[in-house]
């Protein structure tokens, strides 16, 4: 469900445009993925969700077609590239904060899925740590759509500057 939905509104397409601009314009480029040991040790087990994951078909382990950035986007050797075992997002006791510190990141464009969980948690982790967060709002898909809509409208537009793909690349382009 949730790679129709991307699909449908070209996610991976937007990605890969952002990722192409900022590795033109000297962006750091930072992919951050979530995987699991096909033993499921170290894990989350404390919510619904992990379970779903758990019991899907689809596999997330190490090295798996599921947890690589799609062939699209790609990953450039300037690329960096971190994934995680836990969690609801890329922050929050990951190595994430101190990579982007280290590369003296003030700014997040943040984009992927999904606006009803991993996303929401990134931005608002990201906030918390003192980041600007913004997303291009043609770059991340909730499901159903109807819902990832009314979280940008209704949540997010709070805490993160909503903007679109176009614009991130334009801004890129004039410094």
């Amino acid at each position: 469900v949730l790679a129709e939905a991307a699909a449908t509104v070209g996610l991976v397409e937007h990605c890969a445009e952002l990722a192409r601009a900022a590795r033109t314009t000297g962006v750091p480029v930072v992919h951050c993925t979530a995987e699991s040991r096909a033993d499921g040790r170290g894990g989350n087990r404390n919510a619904r969700l992990f379970m779903g994951v758990k019991r899907s078909s689809i596999s997330l382990t190490p090295g798996s077609p599921h947890v690589e950035p799609p062939a699209e986007i790609g990953v450039e050797p300037s690329d960096l590239v971190l994934a995680r075992i836990h969690g609801l997002g890329p922050m929050h006791d990951t190595q994430l904060d101190s990579v982007l510190r280290n590369l003296g990141v003030t700014t997040i464009v943040g984009v992927g899925v999904s606006l009803n969980i991993g996303m929401l948690n990134f931005a608002f982790d990201a906030v918390n740590l003192g980041y600007q967060f913004v997303m291009p709002t043609d770059a991340v898909v909730g499901v159903p759509p109807e819902y990832g809509e009314a979280v940008l409208k209704n949540t997010l537009s709070l805490v993160v500057t909503p903007t679109t793909t176009s614009a991130v690349v334009e801004a890129w382009k004039a410094t």
